[in-house]
């Protein structure tokens, strides 16, 4: 504990200014419900940024970011879908510290979603040559000290940390919001933190227990609860297009090929027990490791390990040409036919950027004729994929996600804009934590 207090003198300051917060909190709540009650009679609208903070430059640019999105009316929350930082930034705690400072300013309740950078890579000699377990029991304890979401005006969150025998997964996280589940994991790029190394894959191996539980209780909790619609975040690109079939005999041979192994093949497994568990429309938000045209990729890509699709399972793929000026907004309404709608903003545009009123469905694109026209939300899916068949068992109706109606042509994309126990120990590479 010496060595501790010793390495780390801003420990004290640092438990003063969360209780400091959450008596904040606690101050604002009823202004703050007060003013996000309207948000409840209308559609509810979140923000989706990845990936903004690489380098010192980033910071002031993503200020303005995060002001944009809180001048923006009846936004419930931000999801930040991983990497604080970049990948040759090295991991020092200097740069959490500013960063979680940062995001902790936001005037919009923000959610952080750990990312390979964050941790997974520090390893790597750009990055310092940090242990990434250490890295992230640190992480663990700077941005998910206690049960709120960072931002002047937190969001209760539910913690797996909560659960005895998950105690340090607090990155892990769950929360609702107007009839809709949201979900969080630790699951970051490449490979989910899969070493191929010798030896028991203790990290990853613990982790993955304890994401498939989580997602799996969420799922069960959202159906008791009667939740409409299912939503997981995380950083990785969990590579739907590849699949492995169990394999019995597996330990029999000597050899599987050149092909390193899935390191989230459990978690795909647990998205399809999810999605038949839940049988309402599951979304799955997640970064993409190769760019995408107009910012974002939408489809069904998940199959079940007899090469079935699974109909009601989404997911969004992000890849943001100009992250530090950029966000994906995601609206939803149980009125709307389809429920969700995702467009990508832009913090210029964002002030003469104006909502679709609730309820119109939306139409279809039109090639416009001035470029600083802002960018129509998007429903679409391939027409080869089929709208997603909910059992006929599930109670009330559960409307398709994410498809256009029949018989319309999908929406076409506006071009973008532009651990052990969790106790910090030092790092002894870097002597003071530094």
């Amino acid at each position: 504990m010496d060595r501790v207090e010793a390495a780390r003198p801003a420990c004290a300051p640092r438990a003063a200014r969360v209780a400091a917060r959450a008596l904040a909190a606690a101050l604002v709540c009823g202004t703050f419900m007060q003013q996000h009650a309207s948000a409840q009679d209308g559609p509810l609208r979140f923000a989706v940024i990845a990936d903004a903070l690489t380098r010192p430059a980033d910071v002031s640019p993503v200020r303005q970011l995060l002001d944009a999105i809180a001048r923006e009316r009846d936004m419930a929350f931000i999801v930040y879908d991983g990497n604080i930082k970049g990948p040759s930034e090295p991991c020092r705690d200097r740069i959490y510290d500013a960063r979680h400072d940062l995001l902790d300013a936001s005037r919009t309740p923000l959610v952080l979603i750990p990312g390979q950078h964050d941790w997974a890579d520090c390893g790597q000699a750009q990055a310092g040559g940090y242990d990434p377990v250490e890295r992230l029991d640190f992480v663990r304890q700077l941005f998910f000290g206690d049960s709120n979401s960072l931002g002047s005006t937190p969001l209760a969150l539910a913690r797996e940390s909560e659960v005895a025998r998950f105690r340090p997964f607090r990155e892990n996280v769950r929360w609702r919001a107007q009839g809709v589940a949201f979900v969080g994991l630790n699951a970051p790029g490449p490979n989910n933190h899969y070493l191929t190394a010798g030896g028991r894959n203790g990290e990853f191996e613990d982790r993955s227990i304890a994401n498939a539980f989580w997602l799996e209780h969420a799922a069960e909790s959202a159906r008791r609860s009667g939740e409409r619609a299912l939503v997981v975040f995380l950083e990785g690109d969990p590579d739907f297009a590849r699949y492995e079939r169990r394999d019995r005999f597996a330990w029999l041979r000597f050899t599987r090929g050149n092909q390193p192994r899935d390191g989230f093949v459990e978690f795909k497994r647990s998205l399809v027990k999810v999605a038949e568990l839940f049988r309402g429309p599951v979304i799955v938000i997640h970064g993409a490791e190769t760019p995408v045209a107009g910012g974002f990729l939408i489809d069904q890509p998940l199959h079940d390990e007899k090469g079935s699709l699974v109909a009601n399972l989404t997911r969004i793929a992000i890849a943001l040409k100009k992250p530090q000026v950029q966000w994906l907004e995601v609206q939803t309404d149980a009125d709307w036919r389809p429920p969700f709608r995702v467009r990508v903003r832009d913090v210029a545009r964002s002030s003469a950027t104006t909502s679709e009123p609730p309820g119109k469905p939306s139409e279809p694109y039109e090639p416009p004729s001035d470029e600083a026209a802002p960018p129509q939300p998007r429903d679409d899916l391939p027409a080869s994929l089929p709208p997603p068949a909910l059992p006929s068992s599930v109670p009330g109706p559960l409307p398709p996600i994410l498809t256009p109606p029949q018989g319309m042509p999908p929406i076409l994309p506006t071009p973008a804009s532009g651990v052990q126990n969790g106790t910090y120990r030092a790092n002894p590479a870097s002597g003071t934590g530094e």
